[in-house]
């Protein structure tokens, strides 16, 4: 989550900003009920958009807000709990599973991956899948976002561990 957003929405975000130029968004639907995002993709939170699209693959539907123009990318941040994105809603209203990509700092602990949400069981699965694969991983306390996860999983991950390779043996 960035600390200053510039936009408190994505109503307001559409107002100041050009699809296409400034950002994209993707959704892709396919027939699983699992729904694979990173809603703050491309260049708001990097390496967020390739985790996503190697976990989703062919077998899963994949939704993508990402940030394309060479410019302060925190712009298009709007924090989690006020993702209000209608293409979002309507997409992961459409899955049993949801689970997003977040990048996070890699202030103290720069190879620990966070992984929080309400659906405990995905979330002790994917849990126990990275700690077979080697990776340090936590429980987090994850706030929703709202009005587009009732229920889902969030992995935070910092940009060290999503450039190091050693994901592509997990989700490659």
């Amino acid at each position: 989550m960035m600390a200053n957003d510039k936009y408190s929405s994505f109503e307001e975000l559409y107002l100041g900003e050009k699809d296409g130029s400034d950002y994209l968004r993707q959704a892709v639907k396919k027939a699983s009920d699992c729904l694979i995002m990173a809603p703050h993709g491309g260049k708001i939170e990097p390496g967020t958009s390739e985790l996503a699209k190697a976990v989703a693959s062919e077998d899963h539907s994949l939704y993508l807000f990402e940030g394309i123009r060479k410019r302060p990318h925190s712009d298009l941040h709007v924090t989690s709990h006020k993702y209000d994105d209608e293409e979002a809603i309507e997409i992961v209203s459409e899955h049993a599973v949801v689970v997003a990509f977040h990048g996070r700092r890699d202030s103290d602990d720069p190879a620990t991956v966070h992984v929080g949400g309400l659906d405990a069981a995905t979330r002790d699965a994917i849990i126990n899948e990275l700690a077979s694969e080697g990776f340090d991983v936590a429980v987090f306390q994850s706030y929703q976002l709202a009005g587009c996860m009732r229920s889902g999983v969030s992995l935070r991950i910092v940009r060290s561990v999503k450039t190091d390779g050693k994901h592509q043996r997990c989700i490659g």
